[in-house]
């Protein structure tokens, strides 16, 4: 019974852990929960905020991960006077990252950005990081844990090439993506058209597009089936042909099976999504100030490569046709811009990520 007893013992502590982190939006925990399923055989944990979109997302999803809350606080863009005690908060969260990290002793710790992050990148000391970037440039909370990675990954290759320590990954894909069912979405909504058309509106600055679909309802629906998805806090409900509304939706992949087309916002993690799946999108960015301009900078870089239509928000609110005729624009190019999204390299970039995290725990 005593050998038995030790065998156990040395199996367990042979286990290797991984920290993951990441939070804020669901944009910095969606990558990982695309990775976390490739890495059972390690004992796996997620640090985030209390209370938090991660905490909620990772007991959901991944509930075989332990998840561990610190306090963070978040840069509040263009407010100087909330920004004046950030340092103080910050050197909270480090310290509280510290002692977290002395108790669980990581072999590796995995950060896909945002403001929880931070801290637990500048708190570590001889702990491989290994840094995700989604967006076409840095974050904030990316660029400053910067040094203190050993291997920085990018969705976007010339993020790569300008950065030390980096390479070309592509995006953490869950694989759900590609087995979506549209038979299932068609029995939700009663909508069989031949030209399916998926509106997701985001939850950050989902009223403009949602309100410009509003206003162009007559020629959407005569033109297509839509399903229009419009985030919280949208007031309008609507019931007619052809149109299906809802505020959000879990199983997004039957959602993607189904669509033939697609309007979105340009967020990276959308973007690489609807590539990977080869539907034809046109993305309506969120634009500089309403954020850093990241969506401005990803929708550009696709569109430069024949891969999505892009939309500016300014053109679609001062003038109401603009959202019809980009759309007849889209559906012209779907052939061409089909062919070019078939032929990129390195858009998901689940295995290759898993691949290099199982290369830094030997």
């Amino acid at each position: 019974m005593k050998d038995t007893a030790n065998s156990t013992t040395i199996t367990n502590t042979s286990i290797k852990k991984i920290v993951f982190t990441g939070g804020g939006t669901a944009g910095h925990v969606m990558p990982n929960l695309a990775i976390i399923p490739l890495l059972k055989n390690f004992e796996l944990h997620y640090v985030g905020c209390p209370d938090s979109v991660e905490e909620r997302l990772i007991k959901k999803h991944a509930p075989f991960v332990k998840f561990h809350a610190i306090e963070a606080s978040k840069l509040q863009r263009g407010k100087i006077l909330k920004n004046l005690s950030l340092p103080f908060k910050l050197l909270r969260s480090k310290k509280a990252a510290k002692r977290l990290l002395k108790e669980l002793q990581p072999d590796l710790i995995f950060s896909k950005g945002g403001f929880v992050a931070l801290p637990l990148c500048l708190a570590t000391k001889n702990i491989p990081i290994i840094l995700h970037e989604s967006d076409f440039s840095f974050g904030l909370a990316n660029r400053l844990a910067l040094k203190k990675c050993n291997t920085i990954c990018t969705s976007f290759s010339d993020l790569a090439y300008n950065t030390n320590n980096a390479v070309h990954t592509g995006s953490p894909l869950r694989q759900e993506i590609y087995k979506g069912d549209k038979a299932i979405v068609e029995k939700i909504t009663n909508l069989k058209g031949n030209k399916n058309l998926l509106i997701i509106g985001g939850s950050l600055g989902a009223a403009a597009i949602n309100n410009a679909v509003f206003d162009s309802l007559d020629y959407l629906t005569q033109h297509f089936s839509v399903i229009h998805i419009t985030g919280k806090n949208c007031d309008k409900k609507i019931t007619r042909n052809n149109y299906y509304q809802t505020e959000f939706v879990e199983n997004i992949s039957d959602y993607f099976a189904w669509s033939d087309y697609c309007i979105t916002r340009g967020g990276a993690n959308a973007l690489f999504e609807l590539i990977a799946l080869n539907i034809p999108s046109l993305v309506i960015p969120l634009p500089k100030g309403a954020s850093r301009g990241d969506q401005v900078l990803n929708a550009n870089y696709f569109k430069n490569l024949g891969c999505v239509e892009v939309l500016t928000q300014d053109e679609m609110q001062n003038n109401k046709n603009s959202l019809n005729l980009a759309l007849d624009n889209l559906q012209k190019k779907t052939p061409s811009l089909k062919t070019v999204m078939k032929s990129q390299v390195n858009i998901d970039g689940t295995y290759k990520i898993v691949a290099i995290i199982k290369d830094n725990m030997l």
